[in-house]
């Protein structure tokens, strides 16, 4: 059964960290070795990636994993580990809010992030249809009682279709996402350092960047210290992390074959 108060808890203690002078990183995982890993690492919260978590069951990002197939991941995971969790799921699965809220609770995650392209019909939803749907998770959220972290995530500069001044639009949803309840934002595929820093400039939530665990934050191999100087609130690796390991396969195993 799940226990709601520790979900409650650990809801909190997740959106305390995105409000430190530090950046909380929350390392990307797949599965429930990958999380064990990185909190014997050190790291105190986790987030899954779809991607990932898609390529671990043999399947491929973009809602192609079922809702089922996700959630019986995100709940390997949060099983195997006594950290607050945030999980990934692309753009709700033509889900109802409260469905999918209610999913991801039992599953034992209490953050969620939710991007604007709409995978069933390959497009991007408006500015105000994605922030309608970010408030109808903060309305289940609140009716569950646990503050659900939710990551607002536009794919904008991923997809700029016909769109006269990206930065901008990515702006106004970001903005329309916070009003509607969101605790961060996440603006993916930033082209540069200055989009960053415009972006910062203009949105009052806590913002969300890609890191390489390796080579550094996306696009221009930015360190922690160089993000938290910007004013970044939050690093993931998308599926860096888990790339970045096959990379190093043949090395480990090159004097066996």
């Amino acid at each position: 059964m799940t226990d709601f108060s520790v979900l409650a808890e650990r809801a909190s203690a997740l959106l305390e960290a995105h409000h430190q002078d530090r950046p909380i990183v929350l390392p990307t995982v797949w599965d429930a070795w990958s999380a064990r890993a990185m909190v014997g690492s050190g790291f105190e919260a986790l987030s899954i990636g779809s991607h990932p978590l898609a390529d671990s069951v043999g399947s491929a990002d973009g809602e192609v994993m079922s809702l089922s197939q996700a959630l019986a991941g995100i709940a390997r995971v949060c099983g195997s580990v006594d950290v607050p969790v945030t999980a990934d799921l692309e753009s709700g699965y033509d889900t109802e809010a409260p469905d999918l809220i209610a999913g991801l609770l039992e599953a034992g995650a209490v953050g969620v992030n939710i991007e604007d392209t709409v995978h069933s019909e390959g497009r991007l939803r408006s500015a105000e249809e994605h922030a309608e749907y970010i408030g109808d998770l903060r309305r289940a959220a609140e009716a569950q009682r646990v503050h659900v972290v939710i990551n607002a995530r536009t794919d904008v500069f991923k997809n700029p279709g016909d769109f006269a001044d990206t930065t901008a639009e990515a702006i106004h949803r970001l903005n329309l996402c916070a009003e509607a309840g969101a605790d961060s934002v996440y603006p993916v595929r930033l082209p540069d350092t200055e989009t960053l820093k415009t972006v910062l400039s203009q949105v009052t939530l806590p913002l969300n960047v890609t890191a390489h665990p390796v080579k550094g934050a996306v696009p221009d191999e930015l360190d922690l210290s160089q993000l938290q100087d910007l004013g970044v609130k939050r690093v993931t690796f998308g599926p860096l992390l888990q790339a970045t390991m096959h990379d190093y396969f043949a090395e480990f195993t090159r004097n066996w074959h």
